[in-house]
């Protein structure tokens, strides 16, 4: 692995998921809030937005590589879910900054990070036109989301309407269990909002490239189980990939 420092970001040539040369680079998004980019910026592009570990881009990273292998252009940002806000700025600054990159993006959520992505594509703090699809990866349905502080099922009514739900859930997630897309799914189709449901062969941490340190109580990136792959695909079958 080799780094070069610039002025305002460093890029990383470090070997991808399929064994790959891949050039990531990381910029600020925000003053002092740092986001790895994967990919090509000419191409389709993929927000992606991890979990409610605080700052932990790196566990994405498989997923991401993936999808960069697949030809999309990738951010990744960290955010933190404990701060005051709820994580509520970052994300918020990272959607801005990826407004500056793109006209228009698929936003990607693994768990809490699902939950704000289904919180920001419900709500109007975001330019019509924008995000273009909205994947959740074991979205954290039942609690408030970060973007709004209320339960996802307030304020969805039938003259609503934005881009469709791709909600991809891990049969094994002891997690998150796959009732909570299954009843996001349910409240989306009442209210005839475009979703498509699939249930997967994985657990919580699979499903987006991680796996799970009971003995430090943190995610890691893992080596790529084979429904990561089949994530990222499903993904970059939105992109047209």
């Amino acid at each position: 692995m080799v780094t070069l420092a610039l002025t305002d970001a460093s890029i990383e040539i470090a070997a991808g998921c399929d064994g790959h040369t891949l050039a990531v680079q990381t910029m600020e998004y925000a003053p002092g809030r740092s986001a790895d980019v994967f990919g090509d910026p000419t191409q389709p592009a993929i927000l992606l937005w991890h979990g409610m570990q605080s700052n932990a881009r790196a566990v994405v990273r498989p997923l991401a590589q993936l999808l960069a292998g697949h030809g999309a252009g990738v951010v990744v940002p960290d955010w933190n879910s404990h701060v005051g806000d709820g994580g509520h700025a970052d994300l918020l600054r990272s959607v801005e900054f990826m407004q500056r990159r793109s006209d228009s993006f698929v936003l990607v959520g693994w768990s809490m990070g699902g939950l704000a992505a289904a919180g920001l594509t419900l709500s109007d703090q975001v330019l019509p036109g924008s995000i273009i699809h909205t994947v959740c990866l074991a979205g954290a349905f039942m609690a408030p989301d970060p973007i709004t502080g209320r339960n996802l099922s307030e304020g969805m009514t039938p003259e609503r309407d934005g881009p469709p739900f791709t909600l991809l859930h891990g049969l094994a997630d002891d997690v998150v269990p796959v009732t909570a897309s299954r009843d996001f799914a349910a409240h989306l189709e009442r209210v005839g909002w475009p979703v498509e449901l699939i249930e997967l062969v994985a657990d919580h941490g699979s499903i987006a490239g991680a796996e799970y340190d009971p003995a430090v109580d943190r995610y890691y990136a893992a080596e790529v189980p084979e429904v990561t792959r089949e994530v990222a695909a499903r993904i970059a079958a939105i992109l047209g990939k």
